[in-house]
């Protein structure tokens, strides 16, 4: 097996990997942490997050870069090239440390409404380490770049499904011990720098590797930055999509509503990751097929192939969630996340029509055309963390995710005028054909589900027998209503005795 087919298995098990032991840490988690702390450690968290968009997409650029250098058997040239960015890293570093030091000497300012006097001592704390984390791991994330533009996979993949095994076994034994907040940012510290040096070293001792600066080449520096600008402004979507609202919330709340927000937002992300196991593996087919000038048609066909296959799997855990989603939310970390259920059900349901658009996300990079959504959704997602902010006041971490998806879905509605218009995809014919049995299909399973709710009971026992009630269910009923004639077909090689 190639390495680019055992890299594409291995992400797949990081996949698996981080949904279920996540689901399974989670509560762990909160029980040994309590609410606030738990709410303090996310809240931080997603403060220093902004801080790491100052990587700059180089990591992204490192992977182009290599691999063409490597194509061209370039070795000065790569050198070169690595020396320079490495250059360009220690700057990052020591802005990164300025900046990190502005916001440490600000920090009682930010949250002075929102935390107490202990739960600010550990803040600084957690910061610190966090800052210091931030700017050795940075530069370290190169040596994965590197690793992929050599178009070696399994050995930083593995690395890292190692890291993360390790890593949720020491948090398990260090909250065991009576560890709290501080120790697990020690711990994901630790296990960052082993990695990095485990990764330096196959790097530099396996791979041959050189970092050599032969001299500056302001041409290649602003190539470097004309491709990653995109990136990092991807990047700043990524982190006002997703953790600007436990900032809000963290100076306009408390931490405990943040540790609720927080377990939706990452409920939400879980379901992304399902349809991105499908969609995800199409980006070198929509590159092929943008080479060969694909027709806009045969585009929007196969755009139609993958939302369909991806709806359908979506459908199920939507639907699943919409009727059984509270019960699980309250066995998994209590009565007090309720709200973190509607919190993730809206993330959801804002979610899936950019997840099953996702091969027109890999046209626009096949065609080098981002540049356009990049600003849309930073734009939108700006303007909706705003909104989020002012329906904080009196809707608590339900008004925030509402004011981030109203940024969101304009930005979207907006892409598909532009998928329509100038990558000339035909929208229409997609949302047509992606209803298309699925609509009459999710409608009679909803009624079944309804009804499957009513058994009595509560408890594991309970959710899990409904659950698997509903799963045997919707399977077969699927292919014989919702599924046309391919997907049917494409069924039946997946699973053989269907033959």
């Amino acid at each position: 097996m190639s390495q680019l087919k055992k890299g594409a298995v291995l992400n797949y098990v990081t996949i698996f990997l981080t949904n279920i032991v996540g689901l399974l840490l989670t509560p762990f988690i909160i029980r040994n942490l309590g609410d606030t702390e738990y709410g303090l450690y996310t809240l931080i968290g997603a403060f220093v997050g902004y801080i790491s968009v100052l990587d700059f997409g180089l990591n992204n650029t490192i992977v182009r870069f290599v691999a063409k250098y490597k194509a061209e058997k370039d070795h000065e040239g790569e050198e070169n090239f690595l020396g320079t960015t490495m250059l360009i890293y220690l700057a990052i570093s020591l802005i990164i440390l300025i900046i990190g030091t502005v916001c440490y000497l600000n920090i009682e300012g930010i949250f002075s409404e929102s935390l107490t006097l202990d739960q600010m001592r550990k803040a600084k704390i957690m910061f610190v380490i966090l800052i210091f984390n931030l700017a050795i791991t940075l530069p370290g994330g190169a040596f994965t770049g590197i690793c992929y533009g050599y178009e070696v996979f399994v050995f930083p993949k593995t690395v890292n499904i190692v890291r993360y095994l390790v890593r949720s076994l020491t948090i398990v034994a260090v909250l065991l011990f009576g560890g709290k907040a501080i120790s697990m940012v020690i711990v994901d510290t630790a296990m960052n720098l082993t990695v990095i040096a485990v990764q330096a070293f196959y790097v530099i001792r396996k791979l041959k590797v050189k970092f050599r600066f032969h001299r500056i080449e302001t041409p290649l520096i602003k190539e470097i930055f004309s491709y990653s600008v995109w990136i990092f402004i991807f990047a700043l979507v990524g982190q006002f999509q997703w953790k600007s609202g436990q900032l809000v919330l963290g100076i306009m709340t408390n931490t405990t509503v943040v540790a609720i927000f927080a377990v939706g937002v990452m409920l939400g992300t879980y379901y992304g990751a399902f349809s991105t196991a499908i969609s995800g593996v199409f980006l070198p087919r929509a590159t092929q097929m943008t080479v060969a000038n694909a027709s806009p048609r045969e585009l929007t066909n196969m755009l139609i192939k993958i939302g369909r296959l991806s709806f359908i799997v979506l459908m199920y855990i939507l639907s699943a969630f919409i009727l059984y989603g509270k019960q699980f939310v309250v066995l998994w970390v209590g009565t007090s996340y309720t709200e973190a259920y509607y919190i993730a059900l809206f993330i959801m349901l804002a979610y899936t029509i950019p997840l099953v658009q996702a091969f027109a996300n890999s046209i626009l990079e096949a065609k080098n055309k981002m540049s356009f959504k990049a600003v849309v959704y930073l734009v939108f997602m700006i303007i909706g963390t705003g909104v989020g902010a002012l329906l904080t006041k009196n809707h608590g971490a339900t008004g925030m995710i509402l004011g981030s998806i109203i940024g969101w879905g304009i930005g979207q509605n907006i892409m598909n005028f532009y998928y329509h218009r100038v990558i000339k995809l035909d929208i229409l014919r997609f949302f047509k054909a992606l209803f298309n049995k699925t609509l009459l299909f999710f409608l009679i399973m909803f009624l079944i589900g309804t009804l499957i709710n009513y058994i009595p009971g509560e408890g594991w026992f309970n959710f899990i027998t409904k659950a698997v009630i509903y799963s045997l269910i919707y399977i077969p009923l699927v292919y014989h209503i919702g599924m046309v004639k391919s997907e049917k077909e494409l069924f039946k090689k997946a699973i053989p005795f269907l033959k």
